[in-house]
């Protein structure tokens, strides 16, 4: 297991992928700042926009709108490389262990995730300081960066059905089909009571601390955790059972 996740971490050191992904990670947090920059001089130059107002918008952005179709590309990269550049065979000859395979290479995203995370929080934190936003307290930074894990984390817990999707169809496309499918139902659930009940919609209003009180808390976790669960278990039985031509 070890060698195998130290085998994917030097895969991402020669990987143009990784500074891309910090890249898609830097876009939500840099919109909301300008767009809130440009509104206060040319809209409202009276109204105060801060910092909570701040990381609220980048995070929500973040995990609904940024962090499906981001996260789900690396998802796709780190699950369908081995098949594109037909390497899968000669790695399971090592011998090596799938499910060892599919869990390390879970480590990883898991890890690229939270990194990305913290991208994110970070440059909202450093372009709010920049542009003299107020409001800003250690109680809101550590307050902030628990909502932005939170949204990391339940984006990572929710990538096994995307994981599902790349290892039965071995390419990117079908992979990024389905994250956009994703982000319109929750741009389109938006403002909808019901939106708890979709388990990516329900993971931005966790990290956002915004769930609506239609049904209750529990209901969203349930939603969010089966899904995860079912995706993670039918991947590993397709990957154990499936050949590799």
């Amino acid at each position: 297991m070890v060698n195998l996740l130290f085998t994917e971490l030097l895969k991402l050191k020669r990987s143009k992928m990784f500074l891309i992904s910090i890249l898609g990670a830097m876009v939500a947090p840099f919109m909301v700042v300008v767009a809130s920059y440009i509104y206060i001089k040319t809209k409202n130059p009276v109204q105060l926009i801060t910092f909570v107002e701040l990381f609220s918008e980048a995070n929500l952005y973040t995990v609904l709108v940024i962090g499906v179709p981001l996260y789900g590309v690396i998802t796709a990269y780190l699950f369908s490389r081995e098949y594109l550049e037909d390497t899968l065979k000669n790695i399971l000859t090592i011998p090596v262990s799938r499910i060892s395979f599919i869990i390390s290479k879970l480590m990883v995203l898991f890890m690229w995730i939270i990194l990305l995370t913290f991208v994110a929080w970070g440059l909202i934190l450093l372009l709010g300081v920049l542009g003299q936003f107020e409001g800003l307290s250690l109680l809101l930074i550590a307050k902030s960066f628990g909502n932005f894990m939170t949204g990391g984390i339940l984006l990572f817990i929710l990538s096994t059905p995307i994981v599902l999707v790349a290892v039965v169809m071995k390419n990117y496309v079908p992979t990024i089909i389905v994250t956009i499918v994703i982000t319109l139902i929750n741009v389109m659930s938006g403002s909808s009571e019901h939106r708890g009940l979709f388990p990516w919609a329900a993971a931005g209003d966790i990290a956002n601390e915004t769930l609506p009180s239609t049904y209750p808390d529990e209901i969203s976790y349930i939603a969010i955790f089966t899904t995860s669960i079912i995706g993670f278990i039918a991947t590993i039985v397709y990957f154990k059972k499936v050949d590799i031509h």
